[in-house]
């Protein structure tokens, strides 16, 4: 079943969360930052691999000083770099970058318990930005549907972009990406919830007045 927009099968579901990962996606999940994601993502795309590799391997071992630097740079650089440390075995199943001054990030946590699967939705405040339970268990990957409602179950990501964009569409559609390594649509799943959110508003508004 296909579902809030024209090619998006928010019934896909993943064969796995754990396991081998294409290189390029190994040596993103390894960068915290979401604007240096983005660009090292972007280097890549542009046949750039081997500089790319060599750029994260820096990041990753030189004990935060690259990411202190860029911070004192601007704080758009700060974005997920407050995000708590996975444990062991965790992996990264989806995050929301948002255009605020720091560029801040909401992810989620994918982890092995007890023979299923833990979900944990984490924001660089300590949990203090979300509002429902953070924490699930399945015993089988979620669909897209599933993950992006049990996501924005936990954190307000329609109300966020609403409230910063003030009424204005192209700017909420403007105001955050998001990115998965297992649902390679999330990001235009989000932006369809936006635009049904936005045209909700409006009809509310027009009944309203």
């Amino acid at each position: 079943m296909k579902a809030r927009g024209k090619g998006v099968n928010s019934e896909f579901r993943p064969k796995a969360y754990f396991g081998p990962q294409k290189l390029e996606e190994h040596l993103l999940s390894n960068v915290h930052g979401g604007v240096v994601r983005n660009r090292m993502r972007e280097m890549i795309s542009a046949g750039h691999e081997k500089e790319a590799q060599e750029l994260i391997d820096e990041i990753v071992n030189d004990g935060g000083e690259i990411a202190t630097y860029l911070e004192s740079i601007h704080p758009m650089f700060m974005g997920g770099n407050y995000l708590p440390e996975r444990q062991h075995g965790e992996v990264e199943i989806g995050r929301i970058n948002i255009k605020s001054t720091t560029y801040d990030v909401t992810s989620v946590y994918a982890g092995r318990s007890n023979g299923k699967i833990r979900l944990r939705v984490v924001d660089e405040y300590g949990g203090d930005t979300l509002v429902g339970h953070p924490e699930m268990e399945t015993e089988r990957p979620l669909t897209m549907g599933e993950f992006t409602d049990f996501f924005l179950g936990v954190w307000p990501f329609i109300d966020v972009v609403m409230m910063n964009a003030e009424g204005d569409l192209g700017e909420g559609l403007d105001f955050f990406w998001a990115e998965s390594s297992f649902y390679p649509d999330f990001d235009l799943l989000l932006r369809q919830r936006v635009i049904e959110a936005y045209a909700k508003a409006y009809e509310q508004d027009r009944e309203e007045g």
